[in-house]
């Protein structure tokens, strides 16, 4: 396996997952090369990924960013958010994401301020930048998480799937188990509109919930060391305020 491509290809792949920009569609042709060159994965993965991508961005970007947001946004069970499907909005999450910032900083990567360190596509930004080993471990640590969005996305029949499928070659983990799989069988569809409507149903109604929420994470900042409150504050003086309309996301972000 080619340390050098498999490193491109987990940038790739990033790019892939993250949200759909116009910027993103116009490197097409690109991007489908680079897949192409790609020969640590399976041929008739590798064909499936360069067509997926060539018929995709070729589509309308306003569809494309409608379909992002029904497919990841929409419930919690397809979030790209990974820490989400270890520890839900607890305490433990607050702290493992100021400890994955850490990890991004000593490496000399700058996050966004309005990226959250365990948004799968920067997780795999931050691996494009490891030697081909370190990505390896990196990525297998998580890889039951991306076992579970895999069997999720079959079910919905995304062809988001195969691109984490190929994380997992390679990390050399499974494509899935019996035990997943029938977990994802037995969940129902948590992003219909009755589901939604169940889900605020059966949500205690707090005027304090975002508080709440916002000292999940103030407490993990609490417990950091004080090179991360240092190095995270510095950085986040940083990035300049841009200002956007309600319920759009950026299409800045680079290539």
């Amino acid at each position: 396996m080619g340390g050098e491509s498999m490193i491109k290809v987990l940038a790739l792949i990033g790019k892939l997952l993250d949200y759909p920009t116009p910027l993103l569609c116009a490197h097409k042709d690109e991007l489908v090369e680079a897949m192409q060159s790609s020969p640590h994965l399976p041929p008739q993965m590798r064909r499936n990924l360069m067509a997926h991508i060539d018929r995709e961005l070729s589509r309308d970007i306003y569809d494309l960013q409608v379909r992002y947001d029904g497919l990841f946004d929409r419930g919690r069970s397809l979030s790209l958010l990974l820490f989400e499907h270890v520890h839900g909005e607890s305490r433990d999450r607050g702290q493992a994401m100021v400890d994955l910032l850490n990890v991004y900083l000593d490496a000399g990567m700058q996050p966004r301020a309005d990226e959250l360190p365990d948004y799968l596509p920067l997780f795999l930004e931050f691996l494009s930048t490891q030697d081909a080993e370190t990505a390896v471990q990196w990525l297998f640590e998580v890889s039951q998480i991306l076992q579970l969005l895999a069997e999720r996305l079959r079910k919905r029949q995304a062809w988001e799937a195969e691109l984490f499928e190929a994380l997992l070659v390679i990390c050399g983990s499974p494509l899935g188990n019996s035990d997943i799989a029938d977990k994802v069988a037995a969940e129902a569809d948590d992003t219909t509109l009755a589901a939604l409507d169940k889900a605020w149903e059966d949500k205690e109604i707090r005027f304090d919930t975002q508080l709440q929420q916002d000292h999940t994470w103030d407490h993990a900042w609490d417990h950091a060391c004080p090179k991360t409150l240092e190095r995270a504050s510095e950085l986040l003086s940083e990035q300049p305020v841009v200002w956007q309309p309600l319920n759009r996301k950026s299409t800045s972000k680079e290539v």
